[in-house]
């Protein structure tokens, strides 16, 4: 695997590399083009959010509630009718400040789209005041 820019590039699907990319650069617009109609969306210990445009909504305003994020992933399985990933996620708030967590995703597949993303971290301390 060759790391640039934090991502890893050899991914077993390209989209994978552009997904985090879209994320990276917090554009929710983008991010939701990977999506299906139907899709569900879980973040951490929120609950569920289904279809495409709800979940371009969330994952936009969360965008807009911190200054930065990047992702290194580290680990990545093909399973069948799906995507499983690894790594570091490090968002930056909007004081400057950091936070770095690892991160597991698994994407489920359909028709190149992903029709079920549940992303799992521990981001408790992501709003926290320092």
């Amino acid at each position: 695997m060759c790391r640039e820019n934090n991502l890893v590039r050899e991914y077993p699907h390209s989209m994978l590399s552009q997904l985090f990319q879209s994320v990276d650069e917090r554009d929710a617009g983008r991010f939701a083009g990977f999506l299906s109609e139907d899709c569900t969306f879980v973040f951490a210990n929120q609950p569920p959010v289904s279809g495409r445009g709800a979940v371009r909504e969330a994952v936009a305003a969360f965008f807009a509630s911190v200054a930065g994020l990047s992702h290194t992933v580290t680990d990545f399985w093909e399973v069948p009718g799906g995507l499983v990933c690894h790594g570091t996620v490090t968002y930056t708030r909007r004081d400057g400040s950091t936070l770095s967590v690892p991160f597991a995703n698994i994407l489920k597949l359909r028709d190149g789209l992903i029709y079920d993303y549940r992303i799992f971290a521990d981001i408790s301390e992501l709003y926290r005041q320092v």
